[in-house]
């Protein structure tokens, strides 16, 4: 797991790591600030969260989602520097897709794959344009750790169930959006955000900032239903052995209370 894993779920948490400024929801400039901060600060700040890891403390090699991915084509949202694609290609995916948001990601994934013996098609694109990736064509999509940046939830939704094939899988990891409202403090757990609070907030982070929506767990599973996915699984218990082969802190004792990522496994009808 990468050292900044942890870091990154507390930091997706907006309000856990500096002072949250509520703004407007304009997609292009919520584009303009993110792709930015992935271009400069990204991993530098919030590090990588790639399979096998699906987030803090759940693992693909425990839940076993995807399967045999030997021959399938598959798509990542927000692929970022490419290592998640890179497992995929090891277990013998058939074709490897990608889009992410920040180019600077891109020429990152570009060189891991090429290294690690692997090709991607790779677009530089925000998840809900249109950007030439072909429809009911992939039998796995899925995003770790990406989802939650999108500007518009049920039209990426239905964007991602029109690339897949009848019958395709659609798996995706965010932050849980209660470890969002929850803060640890002398040992004791007390709420700091409404859980229905789905406002846009801006915070700024080491000199770059990020704009981000905390959306309550319904929202998603309203957003897949409408797009016309059946979800399948959903997991959001941290693995207890994963806590123990890092040790403990203040972030995992609080993973032990409470959910900090959850895993959807959902399928296109």
């Amino acid at each position: 797991m990468d050292k900044k894993t942890g870091n990154r779920t507390s930091i997706i948490g907006g309000g856990e790591v500096g002072f949250a400024i509520s703004v407007d929801l304009d997609q292009k400039e919520i584009h303009k600030v993110n792709s930015f901060f992935w271009d400069t600060k990204g991993n530098e700040v919030i590090g990588t969260t790639a399979l096998p890891l699906y987030g803090a403390y759940i693992s693909e090699e425990k839940c076993q989602l995807f399967g045999d991915i030997s021959g399938k084509r598959v798509l990542e949202i927000g692929c970022g520097t490419g290592h998640s694609l890179q497992y995929l290609g090891d277990r013998k995916a058939a074709e490897l897709w990608g889009v992410d948001i920040s180019e600077q990601q891109l020429q990152k994934a570009r060189q891991h794959l090429e290294a690690s013996g692997h090709s991607a098609a790779l677009f530089c694109a925000a998840m809900e344009e249109e950007c030439g990736i072909p429809t009911d064509y992939f039998d796995v999509v899925y995003s770790v750790y990406g989802i939650g940046w999108t500007t518009d939830l049920e039209g990426t939704f239905r964007r991602i169930a029109s690339y897949l094939k009848e019958g395709g899988a659609f798996i995706f990891s965010w932050s849980h959006p209660i470890h969002k409202c929850v803060t640890a403090e002398d040992d004791i757990l007390v709420f700091k955000k409404c859980y229905f609070d789905e406002s846009w907030y801006s915070v700024s982070l080491d000199g770059g900032s990020l704009s981000l929506s905390d959306r309550k767990l319904s929202t998603y599973v309203n957003a897949l239903a409408k797009a016309g996915f059946a979800i399948e699984e959903m997991i959001e218990e941290s693995d207890e052995e994963i806590i123990q082969a890092q040790g403990e802190n203040e972030f995992s004792k609080k993973a032990k209370m409470l959910p900090v990522t959850f895993v959807i496994k959902a399928r296109k009808l």
